[in-house]
């Protein structure tokens, strides 16, 4: 079934864009053309033809990443054993064992991982691509909750403006996908749809659609664009709120799908970048200098079996909907319920269903924005923490490729790590309290000449630190390495000895913020095995840590540091010199999580050259033209409803961006509404009917024409006559 499409798939399948008349204005979205998306068993394996084998660099990659870290895993665990001599193992030392086996293997694998990237290139999207003209019809999807409209909106200007001066604007088409449940935000959102369709208005389409239900999150608002206008196009490109792509990478996206027809989705890797403060610097540095090793790596050792992020990929609309219809777990949460991660457990149905799903190792071309402060990343990380310990429930599905089952048991350790390091740190200190003040037993209940003297193989015990450390930071080095022999990379650092001190300085702050994220992550993992829900809260875009939000958040991390080290001071000197750099981040985790979102010490830095990117010495043409759109965009109103009755430009903008709301089940009308029509049946003046409207009843009105017409006639101020008429 991936290898060959069927005919009636073929006939599905859009050849030629549906031509749009000159001079018309077209509704807000395009004439419904459906696909079916059955929702998927877990339990049972799909019928479809056998995937081929992976490539031979695809073997290579995945013997030189797991087979490495295989091997320097059983290296560390037989270092382990043999520093811990006694004849009889006790139950701590035993724990001490097990958790150093597995935090040890998650490092290996990184380091092992790098390794095979340096060895085996991935193939890139131009030798997936081609050079042909584009014979296809792409949606270029953003779904957006509550976000800013001109942020959103402007990104997309750029992206429509660049595919169509390349000359493809008639073979992608704009489509803002809404769950939004803020009234201002929906009144903001139509306003900058009607200004992005002016601005490409005969150069490329632009369609907006509002949900009523936000079922099923970002996954649900996707599904239902697929399932009533999949039909229309070949593929989608998926984007975040955040997200921006060049035309380049785009066009290479489309060229690669149309060239495979076993490929089904193709992800990118989003570049962090036109981050301010100094948390948001320090990742983008990160990502940029040790991105590219990781990326190829991945996409190297992955083949076709690979991964979804969720975002800046490009997807085949008949394979998603015949493959990725996703069921509600059984069970309460948080393993329950509706699957939050759904871009990793997409990928591993697609796979499962015979299509090809890969990585374009590729660093340029695709973008996002990083969180703005350490408090905003952790409380982005809760919902993805929930979202990939709810992989436990998805990971035994019948019929799962098994690197797709690595990928899910990697999101999963990726926050169990955090609990497995400080179980291991704590068993450390009770070793180290009991080896202090416990009397050791010499002469056990048996019969022997000699005493049983404790014994600790130092020189063991340095050399596995030593590896340890080299395993650690080996995949920073090669990062280093890497942009070291990139000329872009170079120019940002401003030099070789620059480039030398950025890696200083973002590994010493990575040093100081990882145990607060150990300790954020090990809080999160405790509220989720709990059962609290992470909610859908807008991710910030912007803004700073206040103290007082600060102090609030960590508080007891500075206490569990403080506490550490007098406790380590009093048992040994040397032991709170081995415990400072977790200690420290801890002890100044208030002021360390008030700087992370510091604008201006992120400009501090840059003026130092230090952390810089690529991106901020030779700035991509459609990040440069997405900003100068936002520095000249007009404000939007900050009371939707308000500008409606007020603005008759407004009104029609909005009006035309309406879809008929759905219909109300017979019996169960929409108590809101019903209140809604009321207040305003009663009201004398609009502002009096504003000030009684709630935020549902405000939601209400806004979807419904006639209530619009309805408000926006009462008079602003009650006439002296009426006034009197009514005391008659």
């Amino acid at each position: 079934m991936g290898s060959d499409l069927s005919d009636d798939r073929k006939e599905t399948q859009i050849s030629e864009p549906k031509a749009r008349p000159e001079g018309s204005s077209p509704g807000p979205m395009p004439p419904e053309a459906t696909l079916a998306m059955p929702v998927q068993d877990l339990c049972e394996r799909p019928e479809c033809a056998a995937c081929p084998g992976p490539a031979a660099p695809t073997r290579i990659a995945r013997l030189l990443a797991f087979g490495g870290g295989a091997l320097l895993t059983a290296f560390g665990a037989n270092e382990m054993v043999r520093i811990i001599v006694n004849e009889q193992m006790t139950w701590l030392q035993g724990a001490l064992v097990v958790l150093f086996v597995l935090t040890f293997a998650w490092i290996a694998f990184s380091a092992s991982s790098a390794i095979a990237g340096l060895l085996v290139r991935a193939p890139s999207l131009r030798s997936m691509a081609g050079d042909r003209p584009l014979t296809s019809l792409t949606a270029l999807i953003m779904p957006v909750y509550n976000e800013s409209p001109i942020a959103t909106t402007t990104a997309l200007q750029a992206m429509g403006e660049a595919l169509a001066e390349a000359g493809v604007g008639e073979r992608v088409e704009i489509v803002i996908l809404s769950d939004s449940t803020q009234p201002d935000a929906w009144v903001q959102e139509t306003q900058a749809f009607a200004r992005l369709r002016a601005a490409l208005l005969g150069r490329m389409a632009v369609w907006y659609r509002r949900r009523w239900k936000n079922v099923g999150r970002k996954s649900g608002n996707v599904e239902d664009f697929v399932k009533r206008w999949g039909g229309r196009y070949d593929f989608m490109v998926v984007l975040d709120a955040d997200s921006l792509m060049s035309a380049e990478t785009i066009i290479g996206l489309i060229r690669a799908m149309e060239a495979d027809e076993r490929l089904g989705l193709l992800q990118t890797v989003p570049n962090l970048a036109g981050g301010r403060s100094l948390f948001a610097r320090l990742q983008q540095f990160a990502g940029s200098s040790y991105g590219p090793v990781v990326a190829n790596s991945v996409a190297a050792w992955q083949g076709d079996d690979g991964n979804y992020w969720g975002h800046n990929a490009i997807i085949r609309l008949i394979a998603f909907a015949e493959a990725c219809g996703l069921p509600v777990l059984p069970g309460k949460k948080p393993f329950g319920g509706e699957i939050m991660s759904h871009d990793f457990v997409e990928a591993a149905l697609l796979r499962r269903a015979g299509w090809a799903v890969r990585m374009v190792p590729e660093r340029s071309g695709s973008w996002e924005d990083s969180p703005p402060s350490l408090l905003d990343t952790a409380i982005r990380d809760r919902r993805w923490a929930q979202g990939n310990l709810q992989h436990v429930s998805v990971i035994g599905a019948k019929g799962l490729a098994w690197p797709n089952r690595v990928h899910f048991l990697i999101g999963i350790m990726s926050y169990l790590a955090s609990p497995l390091w400080l179980g291991l740190i704590a068993i450390g200190l009770l070793l180290t309290l009991q080896a202090q003040w416990a009397r050791p037993e010499y002469f056990p209940d048996i019969l022997q000449l000699f005493p049983s003297w404790p014994s600790f193989d130092s020189e063991r015990m340095l050399r596995l630190l030593v590896s340890s450390m080299v395993i650690l930071f080996l995949p920073r080095i090669v990062g280093l390495i890497g942009m070291l022999l990139q000329r872009d990379q170079r120019r940002a650092a401003g030099s070789p000895l620059g480039a030398a001190a950025s890696f200083v300085v973002e590994t010493l702050l990575s040093a100081l913020y990882a145990p607060i994220m150990m300790l954020l992550q090990c809080r999160q993992l405790y509220d989720i095995l709990r059962g609290r829900d992470s909610g859908w809260a807008t991710q910030r875009r912007d803004g700073g840590t206040s103290w007082g939000e600060a102090f609030r958040v960590h508080r007891w991390h500075t206490a569990i540091g403080l506490l550490l080290a007098v406790g380590a001071f009093l048992v040994s000197p040397i032991l709170l010199a081995w415990l400072s750099p977790i200690l420290l981040g801890l002890v100044l985790s208030i002021p360390l999580s008030r700087m992370s979102g510091s604008v201006a010490i992120g400009r501090m830095l840059l003026r130092l050259r230090l952390l810089r990117i690529p991106e901020e010495v030779d700035t991509p043409e459609v990040i440069a033209r997405r900003d100068a759109l936002i520095d000249a965009a007009e404000p939007l109103p900050e009371d939707g409803l308000l500008a409606l009755v007020q603005s008759k430009t407004v009104r029609d903008q909005h009006l035309a961006a309406l879809l008929p709301r759905p219909a109300e089940p017979r019996g169960a009308p929409n108590p809101d509404r019903l209140t809604a029509i009321a207040k305003i049946d009663q009201a004398e003046t609009r502002d009096e009917a504003l000030g009684w409207l709630t935020r549902p009843e405000r939601l209400q009105i806004q979807g419904d024409p006639e209530l619009i017409t309805a408000l926006a006639a009462l008079p602003h101020l009650v006439s002296h006559e009426g006034k009197a008429a009514g005391a008659g």
